[in-house]
């Protein structure tokens, strides 16, 4: 599905999975605010998106944090006399404790994509193809050598 990878993108461009997602200082708009301009999201979506990201971001935190232990841990083990057992059961932890934040942004991005209409997902699609050939000329521009530009 072509448009669940752009809408992935769009989450990621727009940083829906940072902490600081709703509290942007400066009285910025944040990211949902940027999305309602890009889509046209009513009040009622809004406050929809919202909730599903406040919901589900304390769980990917919690995540995120373990997994920054486990890595740690793992890190620790470098050294003379490492412990191969406690190195593959932590990386173990670490690939289920990754699998798992996986699962929880694609069920919050899916959950978020259960919000828009048809024709916000249409908005969302073009916009999003937009910012892909736009990173794509800015990565093509910087590739070419200095006297080339």
């Amino acid at each position: 599905m072509k448009l669940v990878k752009l809408f992935g993108i769009a989450l990621i461009a727009l940083g829906l999975s940072s902490p600081a997602m709703a509290q942007q200082s400066g009285g910025q708009p944040d990211q949902v605010d940027q999305l309602a301009q890009m889509v046209g999201l009513s009040e009622d979506q809004q406050k929809e998106i919202r909730g599903i990201i406040e919901e589900m971001q304390a769980e990917i935190q919690e995540l995120q944090g373990e997994a920054q232990q486990l890595q740690q841990q793992i890190q620790a083990q470098i050294k003379p006399d490492y412990d191969e057992d406690a190195i593959r059961e932590n990386a173990e932890k670490l690939g289920d404790v990754t699998g798992e934040m996986t699962a929880m942004s694609t069920l919050m991005q899916a959950k978020v994509d259960a919000v828009f209409t048809e024709a916000q997902r249409e908005e969302l699609n073009k916009r999003m193809q937009q910012m892909q050939q736009q990173m794509q000329q800015r990565r093509q521009m910087q590739q070419q050598p200095q006297g080339m530009q």
